[in-house]
């Protein structure tokens, strides 16, 4: 009998999965695995819980929760030698990641795509030494997921994080970087830089044209607007997608490191997770590193058994 680790956040999103936690449970178990089901108990225990399922040979490792969790359980997995597929069901207020990948919303089509799909290897970023899944971010707004507190996305799900964003127009600050890749050398000043490897992040910034397979990122740099009016106006091509303005610089690369230039230290985010403030920071591209279970239409080839 094929054995499934199961971690749930219980808390993630609008701390709905606790509905349909039986439902999924006897989905997996009658398609033939004996689960053993774990709730987080703490931010790191995501981690933790992944190391385990790796190292005790278990043959795959699910997480229902939001981006965060995924992200975390990810951590654990590719610090381990063997690294075991992994199955999303989706729990959070945004679930960019699940997007991307195809994984329904709902959460029961999500455990049936588990239990009835297969293995994609998919691209994996490395981020001063940890991983993220689909996003490294720093600037305006990037804060946010991290900072709203949980009881209010469960209360108010997605607007939560629109309300706390608009708290912040105001205080908006450009930071002097130096971007370096593949050669090139850029420096200037920005108010928000990402690089992704997603279809949308934050639930509404869509990218164009993104593989999660190719090795490579999609880096977008806005630089600091003229006055308000032209902040607007770059802030509407960036919803659109729109690369051609003034101060959206976008581009495709598989290493970028990204230094401060002043002495002010600024955040960054992973997964819409708090990741960290260091000087310098050095993001790589893990090409096709990790399984992610899904079915269905997908622009991932599976993996062949």
């Amino acid at each position: 009998m094929k054995r499934m680790y199961f971690v749930v956040n219980l808390v993630a999103g609008k701390a709905a999965i606790s509905k349909t936690l039986g439902s999924i449970i006897d989905e997996f178990v009658r398609e033939g695995y004996k689960v053993t089901v774990h709730t987080t108990q703490s931010g790191e225990d995501a981690v933790e819980q992944a190391v385990y399922a790796c190292e005790q040979g278990y043959d795959m490792l699910v997480v229902a929760g939001g981006d965060g969790t995924l992200s975390q359980c990810l951590q654990g997995v590719m610090s381990c030698d063997r690294k075991i597929p992994i199955g999303y069901v989706p729990a959070g207020s945004t679930n960019d990641f699940a997007r991307s990948l195809g994984i329904p919303s709902d959460r029961m089509k999500a455990a049936k795509a588990i239990t009835h799909g297969k293995p994609v290897l998919c691209d994996v970023g490395g981020f001063n030494g940890g991983y993220f899944s689909y996003v490294a971010a720093f600037g305006a707004f990037t804060n946010i997921t991290y900072e709203t507190s949980q009881k209010l996305k469960n209360v108010f799900g997605h607007a939560a994080y629109l309300a706390e964003g608009a708290t912040q127009l105001g205080t908006i600050k450009a930071k002097p970087l130096r971007i370096e890749y593949d050669g090139n050398v850029i420096e200037d000043e920005f108010i928000v830089g990402m690089i992704t490897n997603t279809a949308s992040v934050g639930g509404m910034i869509k990218v164009k044209d993104f593989l999660l397979d190719d090795g490579l990122f999609e880096v977008t740099l806005i630089k600091k607007p003229k006055n308000k009016a032209e902040l607007g106006k770059t802030a509407l091509a960036l919803m659109k997608n729109d690369t051609t303005d003034k101060n959206i610089i976008s581009f495709r690369t598989d290493e970028i490191t990204v230094t401060n230039l002043s002495d002010e230290p600024f955040r960054w985010t992973r997964d819409g997770e708090y990741g960290g403030n260091e000087k310098v920071n050095r993001i790589c591209c893990h090409k096709k590193a990790v399984a992610f279970v899904i079915r269905g239409k997908s622009r991932l080839p599976f993996v062949k058994d």
